[in-house]
C-alpha cells in the first residue's frame, strides 16, 4: 500500500525576468526544510529532463521557485526565499539568490496583499532570505493596482511589459563574507586565471580565450561541449573551496563567468553558466556580481573593460542581447547596482504534490 500523500498548495506561476516558476506563500508550504523541498520536487517533476510530472520546464531557468512572507525585520517589507529546485536530480538548493525571480516577489507580494500599494508606484524591501540581503524594489501600481503592461523591454523576454527597478544595496560577501573571498582578485586554479568574486552571488570569472573558446559561442555550442564542462566544473570546484563554500559539487554555487571582450557598444561578452548549463540570457545577480568586478581594480572583469569610475552604465552582452546595469558608489565594499526587469502574472491556483506521509506527519509534529 503506498505511503504517498497528496497535497494541495496555493501557487502563482509567474515570469520574473529571464525566469519562470511557482510563487508561493510561506504559510502555505511546510516549515520544516524536508517536508517543503519534498513537495517542490513532486510540483515541479524534478528527476526527469522534461520535467514532464510536475511544471517544471525542464531547463534551470525554469525550474525555480520564490517563497515569500511578511517580513518581521524592521529593515523590509517581506522576506523571499529561493530555491532552485533541480531538472536532473531530486533535489533543492536553497543557497543561492535569483535576481530573475526576484523581480517577481514585489507584485506577487502586492497582490497577496502582504504590502499595501500607492498610487502610481510601491516601493518596497525585499530581505532575501538566502543572502541576508535587502534589495529596494519599485513596483508599478497606478491606481493602486500592480500592472505588467507597459514598454518596457528585456532581452529574453518577447514584447515589452511594465518596468520594475531593482536595486542591491550592500551586496558584498551574500555567502561567504567577502567581496573577495580569496582575499585576491586574482587567483589561479588548475592552470586557469580566476577572479573568485562575490556580489549578490558568488561567482568565479574566467577568460574565454584561456577556456579554448571566443566567448560568442551560442549557449547550444556551449552545452553541446561535454569537455568543457568537465573542465570548468574541475575548476569552480578548486575555486569553490578556497572561496570557503563548503561541499561546492553538491551546490549551485559558485557560478563560473566566461568573459570576453564587448562589441557594438558591450561593456563585455559574458556567458553565464548555472553552473552545468549555459544560462541563455545573464542572470541578475550574475550581472550585479560581474559589475562589482568591473569596479574593482586587479580582477579579470576590470582588466578587460579598463578603469570604470563610478556612477557607470555597464553593458554585458549575453547569447539573447545585453543587459545594461548602473553601478554607484555604495556603503560597502561593493558598488550598489541598479538595473530594470520585467515581471508578468501568468496563472494562479492550486500546485499538487505526492509526499512521503510520515515525512508530513513529522513536519507537523515539529510545527506543533
Amino acid at each position: 500500500m503506498s505511503t504517498r500523500q497528496s497535497v494541495k498548495v496555493p501557487c502563482v506561476m509567474m515570469r520574473g525576468g529571464t525566469s519562470r516558476g511557482p510563487y508561493f506563500l510561506a504559510d502555505d508550504l511546510p516549515s520544516d526544510p524536508a517536508a517543503r523541498d519534498a513537495i517542490l520536487i513532486s510540483v515541479m517533476g524534478a528527476g526527469h529532463p522534461l520535467e514532464i510530472d510536475g511544471i517544471g520546464g525542464g531547463n534551470p531557468v525554469t525550474s525555480k521557485v520564490a517563497i515569500v512572507s511578511r517580513s518581521k525585520r524592521p529593515d523590509a517589507d517581506v522576506d523571499y526565499l529561493f530555491a532552485q529546485v533541480s531538472v536532473r536530480e531530486r533535489a533543492v538548493d536553497t543557497s543561492p539568490n535569483c535576481g530573475n525571480m526576484l523581480s517577481g516577489v514585489g507584485p506577487f507580494a502586492i497582490e497577496a496583499g502582504l504590502v499595501p500599494a500607492k498610487n502610481g508606484v510601491t516601493a518596497l524591501r525585499i530581505f532575501n532570505v538566502n543572502t541576508g540581503k535587502v534589495i529596494e524594489v519599485e513596483v508599478q501600481t497606478p491606481n493602486g493596482r500592480v500592472t505588467y503592461i507597459g514598454d518596457a523591454s528585456i532581452s529574453g523576454v518577447p514584447g515589452t511589459a511594465a518596468p520594475i527597478l531593482m536595486t542591491f544595496l550592500d551586496s558584498a560577501g551574500s555567502k561567504t563574507g567577502a567581496l573577495l573571498p580569496t582575499g585576491k582578485p586574482l587567483d589561479r586554479f588548475e592552470g586557469i586565471d580566476v577572479s573568485c568574486v562575490d556580489a549578490a552571488m558568488p561567482v568565479i570569472i574566467v577568460r574565454a580565450s584561456d577556456m579554448g573558446k571566443t566567448g560568442y559561442e551560442t549557449y547550444t555550442e556551449l552545452n553541446a561541449d561535454k569537455n568543457f564542462f568537465a573542465r570548468l566544473e574541475k575548476i569552480r570546484i578548486t575555486a569553490g573551496t578556497a572561496m570557503g563554500i563548503a561541499n561546492v559539487a553538491d551546490k549551485v554555487i559558485p557560478k563560473p563567468i566566461m568573459i570576453a571582450p564587448g562589441k557594438d557598444g558591450a561593456t563585455l561578452t559574458v556567458r553565464y553558466f548555472m553552473p552545468h548549463d549555459c544560462h541563455p540570457a545573464l542572470a541578475i545577480t550574475g550581472s550585479v556580481a560581474l559589475a562589482s568586478a568591473c569596479a574593482t581594480p586587479g580582477t579579470l572583469a576590470a582588466e578587460m573593460c579598463g578603469a570604470v569610475t563610478l556612477p557607470a552604465t555597464l553593458s554585458f552582452a549575453h547569447p539573447s542581447g545585453k543587459l545594461d546595469v548602473v553601478a554607484d558608489k555604495g556603503d560597502g565594499a561593493a558598488p550598489k547596482v541598479s538595473v530594470v526587469r520585467t515581471a508578468r502574472r501568468l496563472f494562479e491556483g492550486f500546485a499538487f504534490a505526492e509526499v512521503d506521509s510520515a515525512l508530513l506527519r513529522q513536519s507537523e509534529r515539529s510545527a506543533a
